[in-house]
């Protein structure tokens, strides 16, 4: 078989990563240099790599982050009172697979919703499934579902991602058919999946925000399980990183 037969059969299959890989060292003129074995472990890891990449873009798209944050790019400033050891134990993701909760709480401006998308972006390179949401507009969101019959998909679209960020709870009161959708929305991930919640107030507030005892018992309960709690402090971020841009400079 030709080398432009093998070439057009790669596209056929889709094998991108072996097609780029196998096309770039003909114009290299290398493929005489190596062994059969070689050349095919070669191409094999080409497309593996190729179908990584392509699968962690797929996520972080899928995600829809609010920013475009990484572990690495974190601020560790002594007044964030920001572990940086216990941000490097999250970046290997244990707690999503122990079904782990994290809250994130703090005032106005002090990084919560970019550390969440951090922390989600990091999961995405680990291969978990990610959707990012303001837990305001999504609940508004489900609502509307239920009047045109999308809301069971939709809700068992999230019970099926592997790390829920719900950013800004409590920004808003919650009425009663939105307290029952995240009631159901924590229950179906219960000790099953992981979710990330920031919050200006501070959690023991949280159930005031519900204000139903009985359903905010039984959210919290849930939530709290199995939690982490992070509780960065500090000046705004905007002001911080302006600092250390002018610094750099």
């Amino acid at each position: 078989m030709e080398r432009n037969q093998i070439l057009e059969k790669m596209k056929l299959l889709k094998l991108w990563g072996m097609h780029r890989n196998f096309q770039s060292s003909l114009n290299q003129t290398e493929t005489d240099r190596y062994t059969p074995d070689e050349l095919l472990i070669m191409l094999l890891e080409a497309e593996w790599d190729d179908r990584q990449i392509r699968k962690i873009q797929r996520l972080i798209t899928t995600a829809r982050f609010r920013y475009m944050a990484s572990i690495e790019e974190l601020i560790y400033d002594p007044e964030r009172e920001l572990e940086k050891n216990q941000m490097m134990r999250f970046a290997e993701c244990d707690y999503i697979l122990h079904h782990h909760n994290i809250l994130i709480t703090g005032s106005t401006g002090v990084g919560k919703s970019y550390l969440a998308c951090a922390l989600g972006h990091q999961a995405c390179l680990k291969g978990y499934r990610v959707l990012y949401f303001n837990l305001s507009k999504l609940l508004a969101r489900l609502k509307m579902m239920k009047a045109d019959g999308s809301y069971l998909k939709e809700i068992t679209r999230l019970e099926k991602q592997d790390l829920l960020i719900l950013d800004d709870f409590g920004l808003q009161p919650i009425d009663d058919q939105s307290r029952l959708i995240l009631l159901e929305i924590i229950e179906d991930r219960y000790d099953m999946k992981s979710t990330i919640i920031t919050s200006q107030l501070p959690v023991g507030n949280w159930y005031e925000v519900i204000n139903e005892k009985t359903i905010a018992d039984a959210i919290m309960d849930r939530l709290l399980h199995k939690v982490y709690r992070i509780n960065p402090k500090g000046e705004s971020m905007r002001k911080t990183r302006k600092r250390i841009n002018q610094n750099n400079q």
